[in-house]
């Protein structure tokens, strides 16, 4: 990737930013918080107007002078972070084991970070079979209900779920739905994954 001048003057747009905003919540004027830090006012509205670098001593002077830690002059600079947007109708379907017997699944969207990994699934549920499929993974899951009541087994426990009740556990043990009361069942299924997983 090319590195631009615009790149350069990045960081010194954030610190602009960063150092205006903790100086007036600390209500201190530019004149104020020069003679705190030790700095010209002259040199302070330049650092606040980003038409100059500090050097790592000024910049520890004002990270002092505002009592926050040097890094939250920073805050920002690297926030290209990760999201995913899926409009109603549109996520992608999958097949899982449960497809087959009227079980629907559509993805909204997977998040994998260094050191996480989330998956949403909107799962629909309209026909009402004998067999169910369990499932076992890594990781928590949540599951919110939307729609129906169904009873949800983890394990050897059994929960009767109604719209807008919420049950979080671990996927390692054996889950999945046992009874369908009320058709059509829609829930939210939301796995989070730790630092390593496996899926």
């Amino acid at each position: 990737m090319e590195h631009t001048e615009e790149d350069d003057k990045a960081l010194e747009r954030i610190i602009a930013v960063r150092t205006r905003e903790y100086r007036q919540a600390a209500g201190l004027s530019i004149g104020e918080m020069a003679q705190r830090v030790g700095i010209s006012k002259a040199m302070l509205s330049k650092i606040e107007n980003a038409q100059t670098a500090c050097s790592l001593t000024t910049l520890s002077r004002l990270a002092r002078g505002l009592d926050v830690p040097v890094t939250a002059l920073f805050r920002g600079m690297d926030d290209e972070r990760e999201a995913v947007f899926v409009p109603a109708g549109h996520g992608a379907r999958i097949v899982r084991r449960g497809t087959r017997v009227g079980h629907e699944y559509a993805q909204l969207g997977a998040l994998r970070g260094s050191h996480k990994r989330m998956e949403p699934l909107l799962v629909t549920l309209t026909e009402s079979s004998e067999v169910f499929p369990l499932f076992q993974h890594a990781g928590t899951e949540l599951i919110y209900m939307l729609e129906g009541v169904m009873v949800y087994g983890h394990g050897k426990s059994s929960y009767t779920m109604r719209a807008g009740d919420a049950l979080q556990f671990d996927g390692e043990a054996p889950h999945g739905p046992e009874k369908l009361l009320a058709l059509p069942i829609r829930f939210l299924a939301v796995t989070a994954f730790g630092d390593s997983p496996q899926h």
